[in-house]
């Protein structure tokens, strides 16, 4: 048996509870983790990518991109990046570039599929393109009206933010296209957060309007300026691009409002993306239990200290497992050596036979 934990508690615990592993306990490096953001900076000729650590520490990541716009990380941590001309650019974590694929168009918003598939908005055309690993291309979705952010929810549907008409499509996995919300004000950044709320940044209304998974709507922050592209941190902290005012605000899940980032001298933030979060795999034997941290490396990297994971057979001796390379294999008899307490943690999973602490 073989399940993989993804990086949220909610996806933690729906997979963690279908792995009979007899008190086997795990530390997910998953929410709290930190993840560093990246950002489009809009520019004819000179726009560029930059990169942001968890503290504000800003970093060129590409330069000399041509309008770039949407972000998008795929399963192995490159980084997609579409820009206004139809052309798509692939950067490996070392930050290698080459030329994904082009669509025409003006493409603006991308998304991954579970299955790895690159979704990619045509504003001009109304189109949505899917592009497998491969580069093969078809056309998934037609009759949008000014399609601009794209997002998946957990159920593998796509959410599509069509400025033209204010509202929000959502397509099924087999292309059915419903209207989930309407009324938005020129709406530019989809982005969910770990309860599947969507949140909406509204350009011309300058707010972020939040939408439950029912339809209702509700103004979570307004005041800001011009505001495109948004991203969730793993800790729920929502950043939005505030595109006229040229900086990245951060907002709490309570509503508390900071700035982030400011003064890009290239052009204006436009699409936000952090990089991915760690995943475990965890494997049933023979009496026992092995796990294997899937780290994306070379983003992942610690000034001072490594990913901690903290694992145990019985709930009584823990074992520290320090690491920040991937993968990393850790066994039943490798917890068996004791610690005198679990290390502060910002989250924790528990089912019946088995406990889970994220550091």
């Amino acid at each position: 048996m073989k399940t993989k934990f993804k990086s949220s508690i909610r996806a933690a615990c729906h997979s963690f509870g279908g792995v009979v592993c007899a008190g086997a306990v795990l530390l997910m490096a998953g929410s709290g983790w930190a993840q560093n953001l990246f950002v489009s900076v809009n520019g004819p000729g000179n726009g560029a990518i930059c990169e942001f650590t968890p503290n504000g520490k800003e970093s060129i990541f590409t330069t000399s991109l041509d309008q770039p716009r949407g972000l998008a990380f795929d399963n192995a941590s490159d980084l997609f990046v579409g820009n206004y001309y139809g052309d798509i650019y692939e950067f490996a974590p070392g930050g290698t570039q080459s030329t994904f694929g082009s669509v025409g168009g003006i493409l603006v918003g991308v998304a991954f599929d579970s299955a790895g598939d690159l979704f990619v908005s045509d504003y001009h055309g109304g189109y949505i393109y899917e592009i497998t690993p491969g580069g093969t291309q078809s056309t998934f979705a037609s009759g949008l009206k000014g399609p601009e952010a794209l997002v998946f929810n957990s159920a593998g549907n796509l959410f599509v933010a069509n400025q033209q008409n204010g509202t929000i499509t959502e397509i099924t996995p087999g292309g059915t296209q419903s209207t989930f919300a309407s009324g938005l004000s020129f709406p530019a950044g989809l982005a969910f957060n770990s309860t599947g709320d969507l949140f909406v940044s509204n350009q011309t209304g300058d707010n972020i309007t939040k939408i439950t998974t029912n339809g209702t709507k509700s103004t979570f922050i307004s005041g800001l300026d011009t505001p495109n592209g948004i991203a969730f941190n793993s800790t729920g902290d929502l950043f939005v691009a505030n595109t006229a005012a040229y900086d990245i605000v951060k907002i709490t899940p309570g509503g508390v409002e900071s700035v982030f980032a400011s003064g890009f001298g290239v052009g204006e933030p436009v699409g936000l993306a952090f990089q991915p979060l760690p995943e475990l795999q965890a494997v049933a034997t023979n009496g026992g239990f092995q796990l294997t941290v899937l780290m994306p490396s070379p983003y992942y990297t610690q000034p001072s200290y490594s990913t901690i994971i903290q694992a145990s057979t019985n709930l009584v001796n823990w074992c520290n497992i320090y690491t920040n390379t991937a993968p990393f294999t850790f066994t039943d008899s490798m917890a068996m050596s004791p610690v005198t307490s679990k290390p502060a943690s910002r989250g924790r999973i528990k089912t019946s036979h088995s406990e889970a602490w994220i550091s």
